[in-house]
């Protein structure tokens, strides 16, 4: 991958097969409820591809209201999916898998949470506390899957995309 921030022809390319797989992924594992693997995918992309992940979220993001059409969760992925690529970016030096598979859990765990701040806007804390509280049984499940994923795929994914990265 191009490090600089002008976008190349192989940039172009690589964002949108990340974008699809985003997409096939979600498809994939649709029908097992809080369990996903699109989380450690965009922790890998951008440990991959940096800040320009950024760019196969939104991608990704429109692909999803392609599929499903528009929605206030379309809002919710539009600021949520970023967040997780500036979580990772600020934990890129580390080489140890621990801190994304933490940040994975972590992140979907407090999935609800995230969720919950249109709901703010739409009737007050009341609203979003309600909402999240209500969630909190199935990001207790996301959170836990998403932590047993990254666990189980984290390291043989990276070195994977190490070694395309190299050649």
């Amino acid at each position: 991958m191009n490090s600089s921030s002008k976008l190349t022809v192989k940039d172009i390319a690589t964002i949108g097969m990340m974008a699809a797989m985003l997409e096939a992924v979600k498809i994939t594992f649709q029908s097992v409820p809080n369990v996903e693997f699109v989380t450690l995918f965009i922790i890998l992309f951008t440990l991959y591809l940096g800040p320009k992940t950024l760019i196969a979220v939104w991608a990704f993001v429109g692909l999803e209201c392609t599929v499903w059409g528009f929605g206030l969760w379309t809002v919710m992925y539009v600021y949520i999916w970023p967040i997780l690529v500036f979580l990772t970016l600020l934990l890129r030096r580390f080489k140890s898998p621990w801190p994304f598979i933490i940040l994975a859990a972590g992140f979907g765990l407090s999935f609800g949470a995230f969720c919950s701040i249109p709901y703010f806007f739409i009737g007050g804390v009341h609203t979003a506390y309600t909402w999240w509280l209500a969630g909190l049984p199935y990001d207790v499940l996301h959170g836990a899957s998403n932590g047993i994923i990254a666990a189980i795929l984290f390291a043989p994914l990276r070195a994977l995309l190490n070694r395309i990265k190299k050649s």
